[in-house]
């Protein structure tokens, strides 16, 4: 008995450390890998698992490279894995670009890769063209009116510029930019809707995919509609700002009209009441001219019958005004 349990826990050893071997060296990968074509040593996957790299990651896209007549470097693969790149991803582009006969290097796939492009959907968009369609841009001709323009751009892609080119939206907006330049050019927005295809063939002539990462195929106007009136609304803005200007100027001039009536007011106040202040004098000189003898009681009641007949005067000129008056209304009755 106690040799069977020794031979037992002996048993159970030799499982758990080659179970750990076999854990730690991926013999199923490397035997897979043996009858792929591919020759890979089995130290080189151990020493990925030391590089802290997955075998699978490296052997499985050298496998597919190879039955796709690929002829790879293991070592770029694991390189291009340590860098952060997706080495599946390339090696599929690779693939891609072999059955479309388009000159593809595994560096630069794998720079593009690196850059943070799909290299996959470049090769793709490379061989089947995309259409990239712009938001409505509006745009407004020389008459005023508006014109609203969405675009149908197709691209193709270009590997030699996928590095240091700019993406989809430098395309869209430099197709906006021609949209505006176009339709802003033209003298009525009736040649616009008569001819959308000189939108396309002006924005084509201008060259906008020059620094970008695709080559523009063909510009189609998908959809055209007529907008706001934008000149008549800018003149009835201009007219209702003249119109506040000429309103503030109107009541700075009725304030300053104002101010000098009250002006005036004052000075006639101030002119009745200096009158009146002399009439009060008048009396009292009367008074003191009498006491001193220098005009006599005869004097005084000539002139008292004076101011009464210039009183009368007054009076009867006043009823003889009211009386021309009376007599014109009724003539013009």
């Amino acid at each position: 008995m106690p040799q069977l349990m020794i031979l037992i826990v002996a048993i159970a050893i030799i499982f758990i450390v080659l179970s750990i071997i076999l854990s730690f060296i991926p013999v199923g990968l490397w035997i897979t890998a043996f009858f792929s074509g591919v020759r890979v040593g089995i130290f080189t996957l151990v020493g990925m698992r030391f590089r802290r790299v997955q075998p699978s990651r490296i052997v499985n896209p050298m496998i597919k490279a190879t039955k796709a007549g690929l002829d790879l470097d293991i070592d770029n693969l694991e390189g291009h894995y340590l860098a952060g790149g997706d080495v599946n991803s390339v090696v599929n582009a690779l693939i891609a670009a072999q059955r479309a006969e388009i000159n593809l290097e595994f560096e630069r796939a794998a720079a593009i890769d690196l850059a943070g492009r799909n290299v996959l959907e470049a090769v793709q968009v490379s061989v089947n063209p995309k259409v990239i369609e712009t938001p409505k841009i509006s745009a407004v001709a020389k008459d005023g009116i508006e014109v609203m323009v969405k675009a149908r751009v197709t691209v193709r892609a270009n590997i030699d510029r996928l590095v240091g080119g700019a993406g989809e939206e430098t395309i869209i907006a430099r197709v906006g930019e021609g949209i505006v330049t176009t339709v802003g050019s033209s003298d009525s927005h009736k040649d616009v809707l008569e001819n959308p295809d000189s939108i396309s063939r002006t924005v084509l002539e201008k060259g906008l995919d020059a620094g970008t990462a695709f080559e523009i195929l063909s510009i189609d106007i998908a959809d055209i509609d007529v907008g706001r009136n934008i000149g008549a609304e800018l003149q009835t803005d201009q007219a209702e700002a003249d119109k506040r200007i000429a309103q503030a100027k109107a009541e700075e001039r009725r304030a300053m009209a104002v101010a000098k009536e009250q002006e005036m007011k004052a000075t006639v106040e101030e002119m009745k009441a200096k009158v009146v202040e002399a009439e009060a004098e008048v009396p009292r000189a009367m008074a003191t001219a009498l006491r001193e003898g220098k005009i006599g009681v005869m004097d005084y009641y000539k002139l008292q019958n004076i101011l009464a007949d210039t009183g009368m005067r007054e009076s009867i000129s006043r009823l003889s005004k009211d009386d021309e008056k009376g007599e014109g209304k009724d003539l013009m009755k």
